[in-house]
């Protein structure tokens, strides 16, 4: 009689599958678990946070599809590819990064969570103070927002000036810069308009702490195991969500960049510069800017298409060349952020 392979393995059996063949499984037929991972150790650390700062409230975390803290459930969903490394592997070959991949931006999303998920245990937004600072927690969440860089009226913590995007999100960056080991918020902050909010955190979460919260549910909402989609339709849909959201460049910009004169037909084609200087392009631009690395790696694309049907060609040295790429990129995506057409991500 054959030996059975031991339980553990069989049910890890889909991580020596190909990516195309992985693609076609279903969230719920991979069987992840949230204990023992990496994830369950950066949400240990969340904890150890919270008690330092004398708060008994914990979020309950399970596996997802994405980031999220869903409305009147006081716990955050995380992404299933921190559950394991060929999961990781997987999405960043599909969105050419892996968000919460690691561990200091891991905590810096799990502190953000946290804050949506400590308002909802506590009911925090009901409170006049709250809205007088805040704004109206009801207020339509919106699907794109204009940023306003300048604004010290809002913290900074994760990327794009995500507390502008709603009340909701202003509070929880709040609460994540307050509640960030060593952070020195009381200095960094003491001259901006958002120091108001970060003392009234601070005074809140004195009051609450200890306190049992009044929401308590533990109920876990879209987790892996009810949800029957195959892996390359949720890719799918991704690459639909982030592809769709950057504008057009206009020829001019390439123009300006690169030359269709007949004198420097022996010279490199602006194509094949681009390609060549893609993946250092895109990932710097992203990590500047804020913007998914999928999403300026299809405006990359696309301008390559162009400067094919262009027919365009290197005038100056590759080195300022890719400078001023560079510096183009950038700039055409933070007047795409500032035009109000930035997606907000849920």
């Amino acid at each position: 009689m054959p030996t059975r392979q031991p339980i553990a393995r069989r049910r890890n059996a889909w991580t020596r599958l190909s990516d195309d063949h992985l693609l076609d499984l279903r969230f719920c037929d991979l069987k992840l678990r949230y204990e023992k991972t990496a994830l369950q150790r950066r949400v240990q650390r969340l904890y150890e946070d919270l008690d330092r700062k004398g708060l008994t409230f914990r979020p309950h975390v399970w596996l997802s599809t994405e980031w999220f803290s869903p409305d009147g459930v006081p716990g955050i969903a995380a992404p299933f590819y921190l559950a394991h490394p060929r999961l990781e592997k997987l999405e960043k070959r599909q969105m050419l990064a892996v968000e919460g991949g690691p561990e200091n931006q891991c905590l810096r999303i799990l502190r953000h969570e946290a804050g949506h998920a400590i308002d909802t245990a506590y009911r925090l937004h009901r409170r006049k103070r709250w809205r007088e600072l805040f704004g109206s927690f009801t207020q339509p969440y919106p699907q794109h927002y204009r940023p306003k860089p300048r604004s010290r009226d809002y913290v900074l913590h994760l990327d794009a000036w995500y507390a502008q995007a709603h009340p909701a999100e202003d509070f929880a960056e709040t609460f994540a810069v307050w509640l960030a080991p060593g952070s020195r918020w009381r200095q960094a902050y003491r001259n901006w308009p958002a120091y108001r909010k970060l003392e009234y955190v601070d005074e809140l979460m004195q009051e609450i702490a200890g306190e049992p919260a009044p929401v308590r549910s533990r109920l876990q909402i879209e987790p892996l195991s009810q949800i029957t989609r195959t892996l390359r339709q949720h890719y799918r849909r991704k690459h639909m969500h982030y592809a769709d959201e950057f504008p057009d460049f206009y020829d001019s910009d390439l123009r300006k960049l690169f030359s269709e004169e007949p004198q420097y037909k022996l010279r490199p084609t602006a194509a094949s510069f681009l390609r060549r200087i893609r993946p250092e392009l895109r990932d710097t631009v992203a990590n500047w800017t804020g913007t998914p690395a999928y999403t300026i790696d299809q405006v990359l694309r696309d301008m390559i298409d162009r400067c094919k049907e262009l027919k365009l060609r290197l005038a100056k040295p590759e080195k300022q060349t890719k400078t001023e790429a560079m510096i183009m990129l950038s700039v055409q995506t933070m007047n795409f952020l500032h035009s109000g057409q930035h997606r907000v991500a849920l």
